[in-house]
């Protein structure tokens, strides 16, 4: 199983322009941010307009051959995983995962995939202790202010912002590297994907949604390039 790798055509040295009416032409399979499915109750589901509009922001911003934004879904169990290069894991509550589970998400990590997990105020402990055992022999690092996903495209010098309040903690990013590559990405105390949810989901003000949004087309372009 391998899975599908989207190439970006870049002619400028290492950013993807900001518009595609720049004329940058793109040499690249349609991108989807997948959503995946767990067990253990916890609402892997919420806020399924987050990537729709994610996507639509990329379509408008960013020369990313994006597909018709919708919610997609897939489950760890499924040989779908291996179709996307980029997916999403949030909630509220408690993950698990199988055996079975453990096994598929590490072959889709060091396969290539990059799996993104956004903590919506509940699933630190569940996240923290499932990853490890997807990767006993590696522990969640935090990431240094400088790293490139914080400058992949928009220029955060001050790590990632802070999009909702809950404990007066500063907002965190962790990462584990496989063989030298970034292929998963933790954030913790901000809530990215909220950011991109509907308004009526979030009344999240304005500044704060072009922040979620512009810090989340980093954490794709970085996937995407590296």
């Amino acid at each position: 199983m391998k899975i599908t790798f989207y190439i970006i055509t870049l002619l400028l040295c290492s950013e993807i322009a900001l518009s595609q009416s720049d004329g940058i032409n793109k040499n690249s399979s349609p991108f989807k941010i997948a959503r995946l499915k767990y067990s253990g109750g916890g609402d892997w589901y919420n806020d399924p307009s987050a990537e729709i509009n994610m996507m639509d922001y990329l379509k408008k911003n960013t020369t990313i051959d994006v597909d018709e934004p919708a919610f997609y879904s897939v489950d760890i169990s499924s040989d779908d995983i291996f179709n996307y290069p980029f997916l999403l894991i949030t909630g509220h509550g408690n993950i698990e995962f199988s055996q079975n589970d453990v096994v598929r998400l590490r072959k889709y990590c060091e396969s290539g995939g990059f799996l993104y997990a956004d903590d919506d105020y509940g699933m630190n402990e569940s996240f923290r202790r499932e990853i490890k055992k997807v990767f006993p022999g590696e522990d969640l690092k935090e990431l240094p202010f400088d790293h490139k996903i914080y400058k992949s495209q928009y220029t955060f010098p001050n790590g990632l912002p802070k999009i909702h309040e809950h404990d007066a903690k500063p907002p965190q990013g962790f990462g584990i590297y496989i063989n030298n590559r970034l292929c998963v990405y933790y954030t913790y105390e901000t809530n990215i994907s909220d950011g991109w949810a509907d308004t009526k989901e979030h009344q999240d003000p304005p500044e704060k949604k072009e922040e979620a949004f512009k810090m989340g087309t980093n954490i794709i372009v970085y996937a995407l390039m590296n």
